[in-house]
């Protein structure tokens, strides 16, 4: 299990619950010298802050890598921007690099949504994107989508061999026999682990659709903890049971929020509704008969509730389970 606080939030967050967790999580956002994670502190030293706190805390560190959002989510025309990608295979070989130089287990993600995007333009994974021209480490690869997801696990093999990394999957982008196609077709497979999200923030924050951040979306986000009507958590896991079998590597599920159930609706800020804690640590069984490796929480958004406003949700669910875990 894990907690993440990103950059903007505490980051000494998951450190608090009187429990020693798993995993401790951080986005790396943007790229250098456009105000992204290589300059929030000398020479992209703030992987190895993270790292090394983590470390003294008996906990591994994870990293998700979110660079390719840097001129805009989903705008895929960075792919083919000459100094955007130079500046991204700088980043990517700055991150491994500076693992190297931790030199303990650690945990990379790759680029949320992007996948999901690049599977809805190019589900045969030959739209072009910059790879060789400033990763001589992939030559040979060829400059598309193929190429840039083989040269991310060729950069972590080459300089941070203690490092395990996984691609994101997203349902969003097509079914599941769709996103084990692509996954295969990009080399995806050659990776760890597969992540898959359910949700960025509290459902309740949706529904009450009062901050700017979680205003736009319809539907349920709610989910029936019975499974009896639609949507439910078992039609979930059976997309991510499916992805697991079909690519053969064990699930990740990230960013789950913290919110509290309630028969109520909505809520307000830091205190808004959400079921995917209650849920998950109720049926631990069914997230390892789905292929699970874990599950890491944490905030997508500002405004959500958090481990300080849960009422002890999160931190009495942890020391519960941790005080008799579950072996895989």
């Amino acid at each position: 299990m894990g907690n993440d606080l990103a950059p903007d939030h505490d980051q000494d967050g998951a450190y608090t619950l009187g429990t020693t967790v798993d995993l401790h999580y951080a986005y790396l956002v943007g790229l250098p010298t456009w105000g992204g994670w290589p300059d929030w502190n000398d020479s992209g030293s703030f992987v190895n802050i993270l790292a090394d706190a983590a470390d003294a805390h008996g906990v591994t560190p994870m990293f998700t890598l979110y660079a390719m959002a840097a001129e805009g989510d989903g705008n895929l025309a960075m792919t083919t921007d000459d100094n955007a990608m130079n500046l991204y295979w700088q980043g990517a070989r700055l991150l491994f690099q500076r693992l190297a130089l931790f030199g303990k287990a650690a945990v990379v993600h790759f680029e949320p949504d992007f996948w999901g995007y690049a599977m809805e333009k190019s589900p045969d994974g030959t739209a072009p994107v910059v790879v060789t021209a400033h990763a001589p480490e992939c030559a040979g690869l060829p400059d598309n989508v193929i190429g840039m997801a083989q040269c991310l696990v060729k950069l972590a093999r080459t300089y941070a061999p203690n490092a395990y990394v996984g691609f994101h999957a997203s349902d969003w982008a097509g079914t599941s026999d769709q996103v084990v196609q692509f996954f295969k077709t990009i080399h995806a497979d050659d990776a760890d682990f597969v992540v898959t999200d359910w949700l960025d923030r509290d459902a309740g924050c949706i529904e009450a659709a009062t901050d700017p951040s979680c205003m736009g979306r319809t539907g349920t986000y709610y989910w029936d903890e019975t499974n009896q009507t639609s949507p439910n958590f078992h039609e979930h896991l059976a997309w991510d049971s499916a992805v697991h079998q079909g690519l053969a590597r064990p699930i990740l599920w990230w960013q789950l929020p913290f919110g509290v159930p309630s028969d109520t609706p909505g809520g307000t800020t830091g205190h808004y509704r959400d079921n995917r804690v209650h849920y998950t640590f109720a049926h631990i069984d069914e997230f390892v008969a789905a292929g699970g490796l874990g599950v890491v929480f944490g905030t997508g958004a500002a405004g959500q509730t958090d481990i300080t406003t849960d009422g002890n949700e999160f931190k009495t669910a942890v020391a519960n389970y941790f005080a008799s875990p579950v072996g895989f």
